[in-house]
């Protein structure tokens, strides 16, 4: 006998992506560096003209219908983007429903048969789409690029090859865990003179619809994650993307359907419910009884929004007030360097760039020389000059700036007091003479600024504080981490005790460190298969991506017996 026998297998594509599964899932537990998807865009991986010619296709796609997302639709929606660079629209149309209720009603009759596939064929399926995407990277670059604001290299490498990478990392945990217990088993009990015999017969029930909401500033790699992690349990998913950047999302959307329209199932599985800022429809789609599954990066207000929503199981990313703590150093220059990088990289639009940077008043040591407050801060300022003003690298790593309500907060910073350091200005693109620009700004601030430092200031801001000593520096930024929320902490410290104290409070404020980075590693950076992003353990969000919580929460593990 064999109860919950799955309705559909077809196991063709399980066997041809077995063994991408298998060094995903050894990565998982190894937590060592491991990439299927390189992050630089090679001739030799990616194709010879695969640049050139996906130009071309991203240039042909404006101002016209994306016509590849194979959904049910009845209209066509003409979006908001707008790209950073041009300041021009991208005027791309998008199928969607008049009715909102429609994606609900088309998602769920989409859902009988995914629900009962087998474990293997939705692996299958969703590392294909994810190999059919490596062949989109360079189109995926500058939909990203021309939406978010960030530098190209950029765009490709977040929302191609470590996009896809975090994608994978959700499959193989998410496969781990629905095949970590036999589906079928024998159970018997000595009990005297007989043997009590069961037949067991587990199974997996996924919680129902799932709702991915997208932000603005990296809408493919906060997206991704649980859009996989959704469909790998068995979930359909309405991919709501932010009105200023859906085409980036699109193209993964498209190619999910393609993969699942070849192999028998219903494009509606995965779909694309796109809305304009002045016809939203996030909170018709999140409020709805049938959507049991949320998944959002966003603003912390919409974000608490959506955590209070009833009987819905959430995973958010908020905003959070990530800090630096400067205690000692062994190299001024280096660490100056490293910590302008992360300041600099798109322009400070990164839910990990660092905002408030806490150095002790008397000064630290540097080396075997004590180094003053001042200079500290004027090595910070002057590295970020330097990046910024450069004619090359400035505008590679700053990008450019994705909203007019970024652009304004970073204009009206010099007004929150304090001593300003340094001030922003545009920076010159040759290649984009009408871009939305701005280098950091940073300010000295006294420790009891504390409602200017202590809230999120998004955007190329930053704040060097004065502090006591290193023990009000760590008590200050362990307080933002837990009453604001954090999901980055830099330090710099030569002593091991230091180090350890530091840990072990930030930890309790639920926020990862690094420590002493200089040269090609930033706090800016998480790498998957190894890093947790965000904790879920502060006011910054709730989830972890991707720990097995991220998955196993996604469905349900029911077990029936049988009198053997």
């Amino acid at each position: 006998m064999t109860l919950y026998a799955p309705v559909k297998q077809n196991r063709s594509l399980f066997d041809k992506h077995r063994s991408i599964l298998d060094r995903a899932i050894e990565a998982v537990h190894k937590r060592e560096f491991f990439a299927q998807y390189p992050e630089m865009p090679s001739p030799q991986v990616y194709g010879e003209t695969a640049e050139a010619d996906q130009k071309k296709t991203f240039e042909a796609q404006l101002g016209s219908k994306f016509d590849r997302l194979k959904q049910s639709h009845d209209t066509w929606l003409t979006s908001d983007e707008q790209s950073p660079y041009t300041q021009q629209k991208l005027s791309v149309s998008y199928p969607s429903f008049t009715d909102v209720i429609k994606y609900i009603e088309c998602a769920q009759e989409a859902w009988s048969d995914w629900k009962k596939t087998d474990t293997q064929t939705r692996a299958g399926v969703l590392i294909e789409s994810l190999e059919r995407m490596k062949s989109m990277f360079h189109e995926v670059a500058f939909s990203t690029m021309h939406t978010t604001g960030q530098a190209y290299m950029m765009s490709f490498q977040a929302s191609g090859p470590h996009a896809a990478d975090r994608a994978l990392e959700a499959i193989a945990i998410g496969y781990q865990e629905l095949t970590r217990f036999p589906q079928q088993l024998k159970w018997e009990k000595p009990a005297g003179k007989v043997t009590l015999k069961l037949e067991k017969f587990s199974t997996t029930v996924p919680k129902g619809l799932s709702l991915a909401i997208g932000c603005a500033t990296f809408p493919i790699w906060n997206t991704l994650p649980g859009v996989f992690a959704s469909l790998i349990t068995g979930n359909p998913v309405i991919v709501k993307p932010h009105p200023k950047a859906i085409y980036p999302i699109a193209i993964v959307v498209a190619l999910l359907q393609e993969v699942l329209v070849e192999h028998g199932f219903s494009a509606n599985l995965v779909m694309l419910a796109p809305d304009t800022e002045d016809k939203p429809i996030t909170r018709e789609l999140a409020e709805n009884p049938a959507i049991k599954i949320i998944d959002f990066t966003g603003s912390s207000s919409f974000g608490r929004y959506v955590e209070s929503l009833p009987g819905k199981v959430t995973f958010t990313e908020k905003a959070g007030v990530n800090s630096i703590i400067i205690d000692s150093v062994a190299d001024l220059a280096a660490m100056a360097q490293n910590v302008a990088f992360s300041i600099s990289l798109y322009s400070g639009q990164m839910c990990t760039a660092p905002q408030n940077f806490f150095i002790p008043k008397d000064g630290i040591k540097a080396g075997s020389e004590h180094v003053p407050f001042e200079n500290v801060a004027k090595a910070i300022v002057d590295a970020v000059k330097g990046l910024a003003s450069h004619p090359k690298a400035g505008p590679a790593v700053l990008g450019a700036i994705q909203s007019e309500a970024t652009h304004k907060r970073i204009g009206e910073a010099k007004d929150l007091g304090g001593k300003v350091l340094l001030e922003s200005q545009a920076v010159t693109n040759p290649e984009f003479p009408n871009i939305r620009s701005a280098s950091p700004i940073i300010i000295e601030l006294p420790t009891s600024a504390k409602e200017v430092f202590q809230q999120e200031m998004f955007g190329p801001i930053a704040f060097i504080i004065a502090t006591a000593d290193t023990k009000e520096s760590l008590a200050l930024a362990s307080a933002g981490a837990k009453e604001q929320g954090a999901i980055s902490c830099g330090a710099y410290t030569v002593d091991d005790t230091t180090m350890e104290t530091i840990a072990e409070v930030m930890a309790e404020a639920g926020t990862a460190v690094s420590f002493n980075l200089t040269g090609g590693i930033y706090v800016n950076q998480n790498a998957g298969f190894s890093d947790f992003h965000v904790t879920g353990g502060n006011p910054a969000g709730n989830a972890s991506l991707t720990d097995p919580e991220f998955v196993l929460k996604r469905f349900t593990r029911v077990q029936s017996r049988v009198n053997g």
